[in-house]
């Protein structure tokens, strides 16, 4: 299959996730983050995920910053990629991952060696 056809197949699950994430991008910015490489898709049969590689001062990590799926197995879908994003991303050489979602998702990667570094909060006006 091809990106596009990916990106088409993952059309609900990225554009929910966008619903719930705030609304800081829409599909087409994904679409063409994904295109130019500044992104990267994760495909799996029941969800999908986003991730981009951030480079600070003093280290570079692989950021997840959009995770959606089928209900009730997406998030499954989703963790089952945690392998293989790691050994990815440290082949680009990055030093760990960090991942912005809901509260959720620390019970869920907990068992996989995560921990809640910060919270982040907002204040629309």
């Amino acid at each position: 299959m091809s990106i596009t056809e990916d990106l088409m197949r993952g059309k609900a699950w990225i554009e929910s996730a966008l619903k719930k994430g705030g609304n800081t991008h829409n599909f087409k910015d994904i679409v063409d983050g994904v295109m130019s490489g500044d992104f990267q898709l994760w495909m799996g049969s029941n969800g999908c995920a986003v991730t981009e590689i951030v480079v600070y001062p003093n280290k570079k990590v692989l950021h997840v910053f959009l995770a959606g799926g089928d209900k009730g197995y997406g998030i499954h879908q989703i963790t089952d990629m945690h392998d293989d994003a790691i050994t990815w991303g440290k082949h680009q050489g990055c030093i760990g991952m960090t991942v912005t979602g809901r509260r959720g998702w620390k019970k869920i990667l907990e068992p996989k060696g995560w921990s809640e570094q910060f919270t982040t909060l907002l204040k629309e006006f």
